[in-house]
């Protein structure tokens, strides 16, 4: 793990259903806009077509919108889900992205979260996993090789395929699997030198998974002649910070039942069980379980630090999951806490200010009396000037 551990968001996005779709999709902007502001690193957008509340349909033009609006922020497709789609356009659309903007997109990638979105175009679950490693396998030697590729099965019939453009990024910008708890993802990745979403690792099982799923990636990696880097290593976790917990556990009665109940009851994703039934139940179940960090900046810092410990080595990123568990002033101060009060101390910069202050309070009641001695030497000067003169 290096010095700087990159921040960033994972927006699926949350929204209320029932809710201004349009005003919700721009505030996701706004908050991409904020976050470029502060210094956040990355941004990652999902895709989802049913269930009501996470509507973004297509990650690819919602990051052209935002790539417009914001100048350092790079964005990622958290993820394109490849059973939907045919995987020569899913490259086109990316390299596109890449050159519209200058290298700041990232290709995430799995295989589709809700089984509401796969029956609409007739894909089982049992079908997911393999599309997606099959159709990832043809990504990648597009993306890779100039090597025309043919590949067939049920769903799509590619012939002597090329890229229309090579990638703007060289060698290539950054690629990514999703991961929650199984080794699927870890596998994939490995066997591709990629690098890896674990979007689940504050869950129960996805925490008690993260070193397993290091060990899975470089063990695949090594024996398809392959490394991995842990700076391609991004955990998403759960965070609402305030000044005081109290105030935190005010702001989240905006909207945390909602957020509990679309995964208790709408969302078939068993992988997110989140128990709870009243907010106050919810709000224990994330602090004390592990789950994510209700409260003050000191609790987002420890709940980053627990999954440092827990990966066995290190990572490259923090991702937030964004919610709107809170309005949207108290979610944008939220994020501003985070990035002036937990970001430093994990990119290098909180130490070399301490540490300055700490010299100087050392020093201090020393130095001190000689500025005043300094300054009563001048003073005594100028009196006998003063005296001289007349």
């Amino acid at each position: 793990m290096g010095d700087r551990l990159r921040f960033g968001i994972f927006m699926a996005p949350f929204h209320a259903p029932g809710t201004n779709p349009t005003l919700a999709l721009h505030r996701d902007l706004e908050l991409i806009e904020h976050l470029d502001r502060l210094g956040y690193d990355e941004a990652w957008i999902g895709e989802h077509h049913s269930a009501g509340s996470e509507i973004i349909a297509s990650p690819e033009i919602f990051i052209a919108t935002a790539a417009e609006r914001t100048r350092h922020i790079r964005l990622g497709t958290g993820v394109v889900s490849l059973s939907y789609h045919n995987p020569l356009w899913v490259a086109e659309r990316i390299v596109l992205l890449d050159h519209l903007t200058r290298g700041r997109v990232m290709l995430g990638v799995g295989p589709g979260a809700l089984p509401t979105d796969a029956a609409m175009i007739g894909v089982q679950q049992s079908q997911t996993r393999e599309l997606l490693e099959q159709s990832f396998d043809v990504i990648m030697r597009l993306l890779t090789s100039e090597e025309p590729v043919t590949f067939r099965n049920d769903r799509w019939d590619l012939r002597e395929a090329r890229l229309h453009l090579r990638p703007y990024s060289d060698p290539l910008f950054d690629v990514a699997v999703a991961a929650v708890a199984s080794p699927s993802g870890p596998r994939l990745a490995g066997r591709h030198g990629v690098g890896l979403l674990s979007i689940g690792a504050t869950s129960a099982a996805g925490f008690d998974a993260l070193a397993l799923h290091w060990g899975v990636m470089e063990e695949v990696a090594a024996r398809h002649g392959r490394t991995v880097d842990r700076s391609k290593w991004r955990l998403v976790g759960l965070v609402h910070c305030a000044e005081t917990e109290e105030q935190a556990y005010r702001d989240v009665e905006y909207g945390i039942e909602q957020w509990f109940r679309y995964f208790q009851a709408v969302a078939a994703f068993p992988q997110m069980s989140v128990p709870g039934n009243s907010v106050r139940e919810m709000i224990a179940f994330v602090n004390e379980s592990g789950f994510g960090a209700i409260g003050t900046p000191e609790m987002a810092a420890a709940q980053v630090e627990r999954l440092v410990g827990q990966s066995n080595g290190g990572f490259g990123a923090y991702l937030m999951l964004a919610h709107e568990w809170a309005n949207p002033e108290a979610t944008r101060r939220s994020y501003d806490l985070v990035a002036r009060a937990v970001m430093p101390r994990f990119q290098g910069q909180a130490r070399a200010t301490l540490d300055a202050a700490d010299r100087a309070r050392a020093v201090r009641t020393e130095l001190a009396d000689q500025q005043s001695r300094a300054v009563e030497a001048m003073r005594a000067k100028y009196q006998a000037e003063v005296g001289a003169a007349r």
